[in-house]
């Protein structure tokens, strides 16, 4: 008898504004002693954009003079001179080790002048304050974390939120700027929070469906900043650009500074992938954000996947839109939950670039492979991506491969390999998915996927 898949917990989230506020934010993803220490990852391995610099020139427009909520931007705003960096409130201990790699990436890959201020005191241009999710909730409920012009605490937004200090429209040079992130979540989620608030702080303000090897994208796939990111922000600091300058100003100066930086996209050529209709974008956020019933978030899966098709899209959202779907229907119907992921897998498999992609479809396949005792299948699916998970820093994603490689080596009769495997990925669960029942809770939850159990 066929076993109803249970959810692995790995919804790719839509990172959603509050269009009244255009407030930069990324979007909540779920909760994650005597078990093994948590491991961290100590070493970034970005790749280069692999892209037309005819492309890379759309998107940099396009994320520097449009806010989340779709609202124009008439002037170009970044930070002039050195940036400084303080932490306040009740940062977790993995916060400060997690930031020192970040501000050191951005110095070294996109050259910019920025450093942490010792201590908690003192001004600085970004204040990162660790609040609870429930205060960040308060604010915006479909968040995970956000980012402010004009303010340095919670307290100081609480009395300016709905005055224009707080208007990212009205911004032209930046001076001060505070991110808040859930000091009571993952490690992972408060690592993720940094890499897209802080980029956002820095930099463009807009997020792009249609990149598939970005932070800047709501579907959350890329959780660290990636090549392209650091290309984006070094081209924003470029000196060529300065604060007040108009989108057409920018547009005459950026394909120097593209062919500078990255002389190799002026050979390779566009592929200029269609805009992402407003419609589309508001059906995934209703599929995987907070406040639907299932059968709400079913429907809007289903329009989706009929915009994208009607779009004639073939690329890495037309996969997403499957994928979404399978997530919402593994429970009720797995058969065409299935269906659904072998989708998904297969255009991810023809789109250069969506690695990372792929082992997210892969996890839910190896799942199903797994409910249905195909041990063999199980870990061919597997065996690929969990480098690609480990080398994109996703512990969450990379914990979860690794537990189910562990329930199919069980399945195959080879029961110390298994535990091996379960102890290992252990350390890297704490990191995705924080606490130890969070932890628990996770192993319990994949090892029910077995027809032994």
């Amino acid at each position: 008898m066929r076993r109803a898949l249970l959810p692995l917990c790995l919804a790719i989230g839509a990172c959603t504004a509050a269009p009244q506020d255009d407030v930069p934010s990324r979007a909540a993803m779920p909760e994650a002693s005597n078990l093994p220490p948590m491991k961290a990852f100590s070493v970034a391995h970005p790749e280069p954009p692999a892209r037309s610099n005819r492309d890379i020139y759309r998107d940099f427009l396009e994320l520097s003079f449009q806010l989340e909520s779709g609202r124009q931007l008439d002037r170009f705003s970044r930070f002039e001179g050195p940036i400084s960096i303080r932490v306040a409130g009740n940062p977790p201990p993995s916060l400060l080790p997690d930031l020192n790699r970040l501000v050191s990436r951005l110095r070294t890959e996109a050259g910019i002048d920025i450093g942490r201020v010792p201590g908690r005191g003192g001004h600085a241009s970004i204040t990162i304050e660790a609040v609870s999710r429930a205060d960040i909730r308060q604010f915006l409920p479909k968040a995970a974390c956000f980012v402010v012009p004009n303010v340095s605490s919670l307290q100081e937004y609480r009395s300016a939120r709905h005055s224009r200090q707080t208007n990212w429209s009205d911004l032209v040079e930046r001076d001060r700027i505070a991110i808040f992130v859930p000091g009571d979540s993952s490690p992972q989620e408060v690592r993720d929070c940094l890499h897209e608030e802080l980029a956002q702080a820095l930099g463009p303000l807009n997020d792009l469906y249609r990149l598939s090897d970005s932070v800047f994208n709501d579907d959350n796939v890329h959780t660290v900043l990636t090549g392209f990111d650091m290309l984006i922000l070094r081209a924003y600091y470029a000196p060529e650009l300065h604060s007040g300058m108009t989108r057409q100003q920018v547009a005459s100066r950026l394909p120097a500074i593209l062919t500078r930086l990255n002389p190799d996209g002026d050979s390779l050529p566009p592929r200029t992938l269609g805009p992402t209709p407003r419609a589309w974008i508001d059906a995934i956020q209703t599929a995987l954000g907070p406040g639907a019933t299932s059968g709400q978030r079913r429907r809007a899966a289903l329009e989706a996947l009929s915009i994208a098709r009607a779009q004639g899209w073939n690329d890495h959202r037309l996969a997403f839109s499957h994928f979404a779907l399978g997530r919402l229907t593994q429970m009720t119907d797995p058969d065409f939950a299935l269906a659904q992921f072998q989708a998904a897998e297969a255009i991810y498999r023809a789109t250069p670039g969506t690695e990372l992609h792929r082992a997210y479809s892969a996890s839910q396949l190896a799942a199903y492979a797994i409910s249905q005792g195909r041990s063999a299948e199980a870990l061919r699916l597997i065996a690929p991506h969990m480098g690609i998970a480990e080398r994109h820093e996703n512990a969450a994603l990379l914990a979860t491969l690794m537990m189910l490689q562990a329930e199919a080596l069980d399945l195959a009769g080879r029961a110390a390999e298994a535990q091996a495997v379960r102890l290992d990925s252990i350390g890297w669960a704490r990191y995705g998915f924080g606490a130890d029942w969070a932890v628990r809770a996770k192993m319990s939850e994949i090892s029910a996927l077995s027809p032994r159990t």
